[in-house]
């Protein structure tokens, strides 16, 4: 059966800013990544703008999507998105002697976060407190950790799970060596 082009020409305005918030890009980096305007990009996913083939072709390239699947009336029910270890986003710059691995999809940001946190020997995050009645559960995957929300303070071993305010200051710091946790951030 022959698609109508009216419909792919309404599809692809979303498909469009689909691709480019799953990624986690900026109106202005996907400018900067496929040449075209961030005007035009823009005008593109608000369906005020056709794209050329050229600039479509430019816009897939950014965003390292399938030219073909951003046309498709494909049920995304049935596919699993992956991804890959180097393609997770870390942060190195938080705490001290700490790497945060972000697992969560960008969307997820303020609401419901979910992070892998490596700890060198004596590494710490110290966190100010989040929005009113966020909570924190972590669970220690490898070493031992203390774990200090407001006034409160536990000691944690491989295996071992904590829930805690995060709406107070708080921190983990990895206790004899190298540690590793996997900590779920929920905002109120």
């Amino acid at each position: 059966m022959t698609e109508n082009p009216d419909d792919i020409l309404t599809r692809l305005p979303a498909r469009l800013k689909e691709a480019r918030r799953a990624k986690g890009l900026s109106l202005e980096a996907v400018a900067n990544l496929s040449g075209v305007s961030r005007s035009m990009v823009s005008q593109i996913e608000r369906g005020e703008s056709s794209p050329t083939i050229s600039t479509l072709w430019n816009l897939t390239r950014a965003l390292q999507v399938d030219f073909a699947g951003l046309l498709e009336d494909a049920d995304n029910s049935d596919q699993i998105e992956v991804l890959r270890n180097s393609e997770v986003p870390s942060i190195d710059n938080m705490g001290e002697k700490c790497r945060i691995r972000i697992l969560s999809p960008p969307e997820e940001a303020g609401g419901h976060e979910v992070y892998d946190i490596q700890f060198d020997q004596h590494g710490a995050l110290a966190s100010q407190p989040h929005t009113r009645g966020a909570q924190e559960q972590l669970t220690v995957l490898e070493g031992s950790v203390r774990v200090t929300s407001g006034a409160a303070t536990m000691d944690l071993s491989q295996g071992d799970t904590a829930r805690y305010a995060a709406d107070v200051p708080h921190a983990i710091m990895a206790s004899d060596g190298p540690a590793r946790v996997f900590l779920i951030v929920k905002n109120a």
